[in-house]
């Protein structure tokens, strides 16, 4: 029997092995990968081609919603089961229109997760039932192709990966450091967000990436 590979994409250590020790009693389903940030969980996915990839929202460098968005749109044959401690609608209809598969509680039992992995695998939806009613109609895929034009869509995916490190605080140093690229071309990124989207403060930056879901609104922030 063919098994069911899957990706796993949390930035806490302790709960990528909780699921895994989960996942390790399904006869049929291996996890072939770990992935602590959005950036190496597409970068994985790439490599790996995993049946499934269950993602967090709230990944550093790369957010799960802008992962989901890349990883549908450049390997579809991968589907993206998003896990979040939120319920909240805006998350949901976003994440879905993004192209994910399913959306699932952190706070769900190991056989709705094997039981969603099974579902997406073949090639269906699967939502936790406290927020199925709310998913919106249609399938992922064909939602995907009217993504939201919100954010995540107007910019490219290095503008978000910029937007999402300068919302979190980290000065254009730190910025360049985590991207490879210099302090210039950051400075750069940093000033073409601010005049596409007609804001001009970090302050409106991060509040405005909190928004547009590419930083949870449960992340705390400090401005200076």
């Amino acid at each position: 029997m063919k098994r069911i590979t899957v990706l796993l994409a949390e930035d806490h250590r302790i709960v990528r092995e909780g699921f895994r020790s989960l996942l390790e009693h399904e006869t049929d389903i291996e996890v072939v990968g770990e992935a602590a940030t959005g950036r190496e969980a597409v970068q994985l996915t790439q490599k790996l081609r995993p049946a499934v990839v269950v993602m967090d929202i709230a990944m550093p460098l790369l957010n799960g919603l802008e992962a989901t968005r890349q990883i549908c749109k450049n390997f579809p044959e991968s589907k993206v089961l998003i896990l979040s401690a939120h319920s909240d609608a805006a998350y949901v209809d976003h994440v879905t229109a993004l192209g994910a598969a399913g959306f699932l509680l952190k706070q769900t039992s190991s056989a709705n997760l094997a039981l969603a992995i099974r579902e997406i695998q073949k090639g269906k939806s699967y939502f936790s039932h406290s927020v199925s009613k709310r998913a919106p109609a249609g399938t992922p895929n064909s939602a995907g192709k009217n993504a939201s034009k919100r954010n995540g869509n107007s910019l490219s995916s290095r503008e978000v990966e910029v937007l999402q490190l300068i919302a979190e605080g980290k000065p254009n140093k730190q910025v360049a450091a985590e991207l490879g690229v210099s302090f210039k071309t950051v400075d750069k990124h940093r000033q073409h967000l601010m005049s596409k989207l007609n804001i001009h403060d970090v302050a409106g930056l991060t509040r405005y990436a909190i928004a547009e879901g590419i930083i949870e609104n449960s992340v705390r922030i400090t401005i200076h």
